[in-house]
């Protein structure tokens, strides 16, 4: 009799938690490599063709305000991943890596009962399993990925074994991804799919059948059209592969870039000052989309200021968790926003490029290495290049503000940049009435620029903080 009274509560409880993971919302975040603010159809492009992107901001919560923490990718990463700048845990510019101290999205929602995966670009730390930062060291149960962007028919380590692929980039990346989402479908367990392209940063290498949608251009346009219409295709891949699951109404499907565009190609910023590593809006904002049909049943469009650092916190609610000691967050949640009772942000955004150089990682060099080790064709080669051990751990004086910051508080946007004798100039722009950030206020608006002068001191005095380990 207590046997059978036994079974029949652990039955309960089994069923019990079936009920709650099937509650619980799936996250899918995609991310795009370089893809500029103006590089999408819906914002009036007269030649790129994205019509699933289109489709998605007809449908879906569509962000015209919507911030990469940082202007180059490693860094921007790092904020999704810890809802934190980048500067914080020294992930200064690309190539950097996360600090093994940090909680990630991934490491937060396994306590939650979610299976983690991650698919394509890494360029937060080596794809080799034992590394720290790899990303299954960084809380994903399945990964694919490369450790930097990467073209068509890419290696990937997956969980740590270098695979061959062969189709087109983003197409890949895609069904690595589905083949992680049925599993979980068919375990009814909640999942964070991570799918973060390789595209359209440079080379530019689009399909022929990509390229020929484009054959009134030059072979420039051809190819960075193309590679972006190919991303554009993969989502309408997951979208369609969603529905076939019957997945779509609970999954929230975050869509963004990692920066702006490069400032040699043909990428657009539409009219934003700026590129790919600038704190100017060019290089900072980017085209950002959620859909989630169960959440989200009415297309709204938002000016309302968000950020890469606010991804962490926001899922991080809808999945319930909370993060004892949890080190200070810089984004904040935007269920409320998700929900359209957001009409403004409770708080302000900084922004802080520290000028340290990047690091190089060729993914297919770095991957064939990994390849021919793993056959036994080769001896252990050199580790990944990573975030020297010296800058993550280097204590740093709360004058040491180098770099070009901002603050953006609401409309307005304050610029601190450095000057080439030393110290640093004031700018102050209205990001409405001046969204090309042409006309500076600051000798119209003192008392303002003080303010914000000292807000912007103020948080960057805490990332130093942060930087000398004072949050572990």
């Amino acid at each position: 009799m207590h046997r059978a009274v036994l079974l029949f509560t652990l039955l309960l409880l089994s069923i019990t938690a079936r009920i709650e993971a099937a509650e619980k919302p799936n996250f899918i975040l995609c991310m795009t490599d370089d893809q500029g603010w103006g590089d999408v159809g819906y914002y009036g492009h007269p030649e790129l063709q994205t019509p699933v992107l289109d489709e998605m901001a007809a449908s879906g919560l569509r962000f015209d305000r919507f911030y990469a923490a940082h202007p180059v990718c490693s860094p921007t990463r790092g904020s999704v991943m810890t809802g934190r700048h980048p500067n914080r845990f020294a992930c200064y510019s690309w190539g950097h890596t996360l600090r093994p101290e940090e909680v990630t999205v991934a490491e937060a929602l396994k306590r939650a009962g979610y299976a983690t995966g991650h698919f394509g670009k890494w360029h937060l730390g080596s794809v080799r399993a034992e590394d720290p930062v790899s990303p299954g060291h960084s809380g994903f149960d399945e990964w694919a990925s490369s450790p930097n962007f990467y073209e068509n028919s890419p290696l990937f380590s997956k969980n740590g074994t270098v695979i061959e692929t062969e189709g087109e980039s983003s197409e890949v990346t895609v069904e690595a991804a589905l083949e992680f989402i049925r599993q979980q479908k068919e375990s009814d367990t909640p999942f964070l799919a991570v799918i973060w392209f390789g595209n359209p940063h440079t080379p530019h290498v689009a399909h022929d059948e990509l390229k020929d949608q484009y054959s009134d251009f030059g072979k420039a346009k051809q190819n960075y059209y193309g590679e972006l219409t190919g991303i554009d295709q993969a989502m309408g891949l997951l979208r369609d592969q969603l529905r076939e699951m019957e997945l779509t109404d609970n999954t929230l499907l975050w869509f963004t870039s990692d920066n702006g565009p490069q400032g040699r190609s043909p990428g657009s910023s539409g009219g934003l000052r700026g590129a790919k590593g600038s704190l100017w809006e060019g290089g900072v904002r980017v085209p950002t989309i959620i859909e989630w049909p169960a959440r989200i049943p009415q297309p709204r469009v938002t000016d309302v200021p968000a950020n890469t650092v606010d991804i962490y916190p926001t899922l991080l609610e809808l999945a319930g968790v909370t993060i004892e000691n949890q080190p200070p967050l810089d984004g904040i949640s935007l269920v409320p926003l998700i929900d359209g009772t957001m009409e403004s942000r409770p708080k302000p955004m900084g922004f802080w490029v520290y000028p340290t150089r990047g690091i190089p990682v060729r993914s297919h060099e770095i991957l064939l290495g990994m390849k021919k080790e793993q056959a036994g064709q080769a001896p252990a080669g050199s580790p990944h290049p990573r975030t020297p051990v010296s800058l993550m751990e280097a204590k740093h004086a709360p004058d040491d503000l180098q770099g070009h910051a901002t603050w953006v508080d609401g409309d307005w946007k304050l610029h601190r940049i450095p000057q080439k004798k030393g110290g640093f100039r004031y700018e102050l722009y209205h990001l409405v009435d001046d969204v090309a950030e042409q006309s500076d206020l600051s000798q119209q608006q003192p008392e303002r620029v003080e303010a914000m002068k000292q807000a912007l001191a103020d948080w960057q005095a805490s990332v130093v903080a942060s930087l000398n380990g004072e949050d572990y």
